[in-house]
């Protein structure tokens, strides 16, 4: 993604309304969010609204799109964030400094060249921090909304693992929302829609998420719509 990248997608608004999923994911990644933060990719600040709580020094949304950038920059004027957010118009080739922890929050899927970019991440972290992670799932479900969103591909743990620079550890590799995993694959083989319903999500959010959440559990992160992966970037001693 360069300074003139335009998101291909609209459905940033939409998935605002996912409100277990968004509590659900945030409760696995939130232990590891310390120090210093950078936000990849922070489209229209629903992930800042969700993790950031104030408490870090700094946190740095990254944002390349334009458009969204000048909005994220209206939220940020308008006291929509906590005091510490900063905004940076750009990607990771654009940031200097080191931060303790690097978010892509539904972001990696969207960088083409993925592996480059968990590299350039990598010298961007300082020694003790955290890359985190999280993607759409499996290959197999990759639909025409994927296609539609800008979406390059859809992940495995064998894939996310092998995406990991020399020096930094995987420290969490696991699928997430097995019974969104069905709820996925029945649109891709049935109603293949580019855009779900706003119907659909409340579906999805309100049912499905609260029977991952224990689902998840009894197979064992087996499968899932999600996934999250993370790094650790270890203390030299």
């Amino acid at each position: 993604m360069n300074e003139q990248y335009k998101y291909p997608g609209d459905e940033l608004i939409l998935f605002e309304n996912a409100t277990h999923w968004k509590t659900y994911f945030s409760r696995i990644i939130r232990p590891y969010i310390k120090g210093t933060v950078l936000e990849a990719g922070a489209g229209i600040g629903g992930t800042t609204t969700l993790l950031n709580d104030g408490s870090a020094p700094k946190w740095v949304l990254l944002e390349p799109d334009a458009s969204l950038s000048k909005t994220l920059q209206q939220k940020i004027d308008a006291k929509a964030f906590p005091p510490n957010t900063i905004l940076r118009t750009g990607n990771i080739d654009n940031i200097a400094e080191k931060y303790d922890t690097i978010l892509y929050i539904d972001v990696m899927e969207h960088i083409e060249s993925d592996k480059m970019e968990i590299q350039k991440a990598f010298t961007r972290l300082n020694a003790g921090g955290h890359i985190i992670i999280l993607s759409p799932a499996f290959p197999t479900l990759y639909s025409p909304f994927d296609k539609a969103i800008g979406h390059h591909r859809r992940y495995t743990k064998k894939m996310t693992s092998e995406l990991s620079p020399a020096g930094l550890s995987l420290v969490h590799n696991r699928y997430y929302d097995s019974a969104g995993f069905f709820a996925s694959l029945m649109n891709k083989l049935l109603f293949r829609q580019q855009y779900p319903t706003l119907k659909q999500v409340l579906f999805w959010d309100r049912w499905l998420i609260p029977v991952s959440t224990f689902l998840d559990k009894i197979t064992m992160h087996s499968f899932g719509k999600s996934i999250i992966s993370i790094w650790k970037k270890p203390i030299l001693k």
